[in-house]
């Protein structure tokens, strides 16, 4: 009996299946290429997301805070804060800013001032770590 000889065709498809290791290499660091790009043009949308956050976060206190001031003629004085929207079930939990830090909030006046302290945490600051306060906002829309 004859062994049947393999077919040279079939030989050649089967050592030319696969990628080499600098196929490879090469489609990875084409694909870093990609990525890095990507996240410099995101990561700073992405603190910019936070910031329009806060001021959204900042606009819905607001809200509860007038309904508070309806209820009680008086808005929470600086020590009861914003527990007492909470208490009076006008907001679900104390709200946190999106660094996840609670607002700060003060009655300045008579006035409520609710605050992030924004990226960096600490008063003060420009850009991304600079502060939002519902005060700037009232500001901007008169």
């Amino acid at each position: 009996m004859k062994m049947p000889r393999s077919n040279p065709v079939a030989r050649r498809r089967r050592s030319q299946a696969g990628m080499t290791l600098v196929e490879i290499m090469v489609v990875i660091t084409i694909l870093g290429l990609v990525m890095a790009a990507v996240g410099v043009s995101v990561i700073p949308r992405l603190n910019e997301a936070r910031q329009d956050r806060a001021r959204l976060d900042l606009k819905n206190i607001e809200g509860a805070m007038k309904l508070y001031y309806t209820k009680k003629g008086t808005y929470p004085d600086t020590g009861s804060g914003l527990k007492a929207l909470v208490d009076m079930q006008l907001l679900e939990q104390s709200p946190r800013d999106p660094w996840d830090r609670e607002y700060v909030y003060m009655n300045e006046g008579g006035k409520p001032v609710i605050i992030s302290y924004g990226a960096d945490g600490a008063p003060g600051g420009e850009g991304p770590e600079s502060d939002i306060s519902s005060k700037d906002a009232s500001a901007a829309r008169k």
